[in-house]
């Protein structure tokens, strides 16, 4: 599970920049793209990090850290769609599957940190 993990976080990181390499090039739009490319690029580099916790306070810390990049991921992506629905830019179909990812790797990410804490006050 940690390798296909490892892989599905660095895939999201890549699709969200594929996905921001489409849309318009403004300012406003920056703002956004800056920000997705940011937090979904985090959310594989701090998975990888988690990887090499020292103990397992510092695997649930970093794991939150992945928690929290991912639930944001999902926030500029839904800011995105709601804005290219509005100005008819066709990407629905792309940011719905980047949505679903956001939504599947949180789940993953706090079903192991349940497990995590309850391993840890064992």
């Amino acid at each position: 599970m940690k390798v296909i993990m490892l892989r599905r976080t660095k895939k999201f990181a890549i699709d969200c920049w594929i996905l921001c390499s489409k849309l318009p090039k403004t300012r406003e739009y920056n703002a956004y793209v800056n920000q997705l490319i940011h937090c979904s690029s985090s959310v594989g580099a701090n998975y990888r990090a988690v990887q090499r916790a020292k103990s397992a306070p510092d695997f649930i810390n970093k794991l939150k850290i992945v928690e929290e990049e991912a639930d944001e991921s999902h926030f500029f992506l839904e800011l995105i769609q709601d804005i290219t629905m509005k100005e008819q830019i066709g990407l629905n179909s792309e940011i719905e599957f980047l949505l679903k990812e956001a939504n599947e790797i949180t789940a993953i990410v706090v079903s192991s940190l349940k497990t995590a804490r309850i391993n840890n006050s064992k």
